[in-house]
């Protein structure tokens, strides 16, 4: 298939010449707001380039859930997003190749007798999850008898669980390890229930956005541009 140029899908786009992406902040792993309100993360970096490889101008708009940036795309809000691969989602969403793969897991009373994932599909358990989240829809598919406590972001299911609401909560690693060492008394089991791969994804039916997307994301992937933006977001210089 012949490459697609930037000129043959200015008018796919909500503005013509504008890259118009959804920013998912429910993940702080892989973006933020800073102090003064910038964006910043892997994801943010990666839509910058994607707008400078069209040599167009990018417009960025964050989302606190990643459930509201999934209902937006039906509504012409935005070009493309960074979400986790889901089936579910992939019925209304085109998904590139995963540009990094992020842990599921839980955060517990550190009294507590649980020390896997496994031990937690149990009817008398409540698990905090962020509503329409990409672990709260894996663990809807595959939990037999716990119940889950959908709470409005990510980040409030944490809140909630600290405050003694829930058994346990479900999250992106990071941010639990983050909660348990800022909060004495708590501690994230050492294995995941999910790997999370996280993508770039267009609207389905904007075919050629998305072969333009998906080509550029593979390049640089394939020649570790990606990783090399992961290593500074790690290691930023000082």
């Amino acid at each position: 298939m012949p490459a697609i140029k930037a000129e043959e899908i200015r008018h796919e786009c909500i503005k013509p010449g504008v890259l118009s992406v959804a920013i998912n902040l429910g993940n702080p792993v892989l973006a933020r707001q800073d102090a003064h309100g910038e964006l910043q993360g892997l994801s943010v970096g990666l839509a910058k380039k994607l707008a400078s490889a069209l040599d167009w101008s990018l417009e960025m708009h964050a989302y606190s859930t990643a459930g509201k940036v999934v209902e937006d795309s039906t509504r012409r809000c935005w070009d493309i997003a960074f979400l986790a691969i889901d089936p579910k989602r992939a019925q209304q969403l085109s998904f590139t190749r995963p540009y990094i793969t992020i842990e599921g897991t839980y955060l517990v009373a550190e009294s507590s007798p649980w020390q896997n994932v496994d031990q937690l599909d149990q009817a008398a358990i409540t698990i905090n999850v962020g509503k329409g989240a990409a672990y709260d829809l894996f663990l809807t598919r595959h939990l037999n008898h716990a119940s889950l406590n959908r709470l409005e972001t990510s980040h409030s299911a944490i809140e909630r669980f600290l405050a003694g609401e829930g058994d346990v909560v479900a999250g992106v690693r990071q941010p639990l390890q983050q909660a348990a060492s800022v909060h004495a008394g708590y501690r994230v089991l050492a294995d995941s229930f999910t790997e999370i791969q996280q993508a770039i994804c267009t609207p389905r039916g904007n075919e050629r956005l998305f072969a333009f997307i998906s080509g550029q994301i593979t390049e640089w992937l394939d020649s570790g541009e990606v990783a090399r933006m992961k290593a500074a977001e790690e290691n930023p210089a000082f």
